[in-house]
Protein backbone atom coordinates (compact mmCIF):
# COMPACT_ATOMS: atom_id res chain seq x y z
CA UNK A 1 0.00 0.00 0.00
CA UNK A 2 1.15 3.70 -0.93
CA UNK A 3 0.57 4.85 2.94
CA UNK A 4 0.46 1.56 5.69
CA UNK A 5 2.18 4.19 7.90
CA UNK A 6 -1.70 5.79 7.86
CA UNK A 7 -2.92 2.72 7.74
CA UNK A 8 -1.27 2.11 10.58
CA UNK A 9 -2.76 4.91 12.44
CA UNK A 10 -5.85 4.18 11.15
CA UNK A 11 -5.58 0.72 12.73
CA UNK A 12 -4.52 2.05 15.92
CA UNK A 13 -7.90 4.28 16.05
CA UNK A 14 -10.58 2.68 15.12
CA UNK A 15 -9.10 -1.69 16.58
CA UNK A 16 -11.98 -1.47 18.75
CA UNK A 17 -15.06 -0.95 15.93
CA UNK A 18 -13.66 -2.90 12.78
CA UNK A 19 -11.42 -5.73 12.17
CA UNK A 20 -8.64 -4.98 9.93
CA UNK A 21 -7.45 -7.38 7.23
CA UNK A 22 -4.75 -6.85 4.32
CA UNK A 23 -4.89 -9.20 1.47
CA UNK A 24 -1.91 -9.27 -0.38
CA UNK A 25 -2.61 -10.10 -4.58
CA UNK A 26 -0.25 -10.38 -7.37
CA UNK A 27 2.82 -7.95 -7.13
CA UNK A 28 1.93 -5.06 -8.96
CA UNK A 29 5.53 -4.34 -9.91
CA UNK A 30 7.37 -6.82 -10.10
CA UNK A 31 11.15 -6.45 -11.13
CA UNK A 32 10.48 -8.67 -13.96
CA UNK A 33 7.59 -6.59 -15.34
CA UNK A 34 6.74 -3.28 -14.62
CA UNK A 35 9.27 -2.48 -12.31
CA UNK A 36 9.18 1.04 -10.61
CA UNK A 37 13.06 2.24 -9.41
CA UNK A 38 14.18 1.58 -6.55
CA UNK A 39 11.52 -1.01 -5.97
CA UNK A 40 11.70 -4.33 -3.98
CA UNK A 41 13.08 -7.31 -6.09
CA UNK A 42 10.30 -9.41 -6.17
CA UNK A 43 9.48 -10.96 -9.60
CA UNK A 44 6.09 -12.12 -11.23
CA UNK A 45 4.75 -15.11 -8.45
CA UNK A 46 5.30 -18.13 -10.43
CA UNK A 47 3.92 -20.33 -7.58
CA UNK A 48 2.12 -20.18 -3.91
CA UNK A 49 4.90 -20.59 -2.23
CA UNK A 50 6.40 -17.26 -3.85
CA UNK A 51 3.55 -15.38 -3.25
CA UNK A 52 3.61 -16.11 0.60
CA UNK A 53 7.07 -15.80 0.26
CA UNK A 54 6.59 -11.89 -1.03
CA UNK A 55 3.62 -11.09 1.73
CA UNK A 56 6.43 -12.10 3.88
CA UNK A 57 8.61 -10.10 2.89
CA UNK A 58 6.45 -6.75 3.33
CA UNK A 59 5.30 -7.63 6.59
CA UNK A 60 9.21 -8.06 7.75
CA UNK A 61 9.69 -4.32 6.10
CA UNK A 62 6.26 -3.51 7.15
CA UNK A 63 4.93 -5.03 10.25
CA UNK A 64 1.12 -4.92 10.28
CA UNK A 65 -1.07 -5.27 13.83
CA UNK A 66 -3.56 -6.99 11.15
CA UNK A 67 -4.51 -10.67 9.57
CA UNK A 68 -2.56 -10.52 5.98
CA UNK A 69 -4.06 -12.83 3.93
CA UNK A 70 -2.87 -14.27 0.95
CA UNK A 71 -4.73 -14.78 -2.78
CA UNK A 72 -4.87 -17.51 -4.63
CA UNK A 73 -2.51 -18.21 -8.19
CA UNK A 74 -6.03 -17.82 -9.62
CA UNK A 75 -6.35 -14.55 -8.23
CA UNK A 76 -9.41 -15.05 -7.49
CA UNK A 77 -9.80 -12.19 -4.31
CA UNK A 78 -7.68 -9.81 -6.94
CA UNK A 79 -10.60 -10.50 -9.27
CA UNK A 80 -13.71 -10.55 -7.43
CA UNK A 81 -12.91 -7.67 -5.83
CA UNK A 82 -11.22 -5.46 -8.71
CA UNK A 83 -8.61 -5.25 -6.38
CA UNK A 84 -5.32 -3.83 -8.36
CA UNK A 85 -3.20 -2.71 -7.57
CA UNK A 86 -4.95 -1.55 -4.19
CA UNK A 87 -7.95 -0.65 -3.13
CA UNK A 88 -10.00 -0.16 0.26
CA UNK A 89 -13.47 -2.07 1.16
CA UNK A 90 -15.40 -1.91 4.14
CA UNK A 91 -17.55 -5.12 4.65
CA UNK A 92 -20.09 -5.16 7.38
CA UNK A 93 -21.72 -8.74 8.23
CA UNK A 94 -20.63 -9.65 5.09
CA UNK A 95 -21.81 -6.78 2.85
CA UNK A 96 -19.82 -4.81 0.98
CA UNK A 97 -20.74 -0.84 2.24
CA UNK A 98 -17.71 0.96 0.86
CA UNK A 99 -15.67 0.50 -2.08
CA UNK A 100 -13.00 2.67 -2.27
CA UNK A 101 -11.47 4.02 -5.83
CA UNK A 102 -7.99 1.95 -7.67
CA UNK A 103 -5.17 2.92 -5.65
CA UNK A 104 -3.20 4.00 -4.90
CA UNK A 105 -4.63 7.58 -7.05
CA UNK A 106 -8.10 7.13 -6.57
CA UNK A 107 -8.54 5.56 -3.13
CA UNK A 108 -9.35 7.90 -0.67
CA UNK A 109 -8.16 6.50 2.96
CA UNK A 110 -10.14 9.82 4.75
CA UNK A 111 -13.47 8.18 3.36
CA UNK A 112 -12.54 4.91 5.30
CA UNK A 113 -11.50 7.22 8.43
CA UNK A 114 -15.13 8.92 8.03
CA UNK A 115 -16.82 5.80 7.76
CA UNK A 116 -15.12 4.39 11.04
CA UNK A 117 -15.37 7.47 12.72
CA UNK A 118 -18.75 7.85 12.47
CA UNK A 119 -19.45 4.10 12.96
CA UNK A 120 -17.55 4.38 16.13
CA UNK A 121 -19.82 7.24 17.62
CA UNK A 122 -22.96 4.65 17.14
CA UNK A 123 -21.44 2.01 19.09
Amino acid sequence: MASLERFHRMMDKYHEVANFVLVYIAEAHPTDGWALEGNIDIKIHKNMEERIQAAEKLVDIHPLDCDVLVDMMDDEANIGYAAMPERLYIVKEGVVVYKGGIGPFDYKMPEVEDYLSNYKKMA
